[in-house]
């Protein structure tokens, strides 16, 4: 068997392997943080119900403060649409607000553009506690070929888990400064 045989066949054999692992990877994800927030439930629902308030604590604002956004449909709850393009941290996409229960449950569709397709379901649920809300902010979708093989080396609970974190705390500030006015 000739050198380059050999080569081939090891090369074959480990395109086989990566391929089978990847294919083995969770064809779902779902990333949550939860945090309580010392403000009443309807204070903090406001925050994540109209997208124009999202500026003051979105981790990703931060990221590209260039980037473009633009506001489409209704100010607040289902229908409301937000769309942005901005550098490589942000991509492109949009997020329209597909369910609205007050102090409960915000649903929303999360498109990506760039810099890559894809389509998730966020969460925000509010559950109130005295004079407190705890908040989850969740995101959940399907994992295709390329994602699976991503996660191998990204953890994308880590990643994006850390941004929610980042959000979560950035909200108890901006929602303790406006439930004390």
């Amino acid at each position: 068997m000739t050198m380059l045989k050999r080569i081939l066949i090891a090369l074959s054999a480990i395109v086989v392997v990566f391929v089978a692992v990847v294919a083995m990877q969770p064809s779902e994800f779902r990333v949550a943080r939860t945090a309580t927030i010392f403000a009443p439930a309807p204070v903090v629902f406001a925050q994540v119900n109209d997208f124009h308030k999202w500026e003051a604590w979105s981790p990703w604002a931060k990221l590209d403060p260039a980037a473009k956004a633009t506001f489409e449909g209704p100010t607040a709850g289902p229908g409301a649409i937000f769309r942005w393009a901005g550098n490589h941290e942000v991509g492109e996409g949009s997020m329209t607000i597909t369910e609205s229960r007050p102090s409960d449950l915000i649903r929303i569709k999360l498109e990506f553009l760039k810099p890559f397709a894809a389509t998730n379901t966020v969460e925000f649920t509010f559950k109130p506690e005295a004079n407190q809300t705890v908040v989850t902010w969740s995101m959940a979708g399907k994992n295709n070929f390329i994602a699976k093989a991503v996660s191998l080396f990204m953890n994308m609970d880590k990643m994006v888990g850390g941004q929610f974190e980042k959000g979560l705390v950035n909200m108890k500030s901006v929602v303790g400064v406006a439930s004390k006015r």
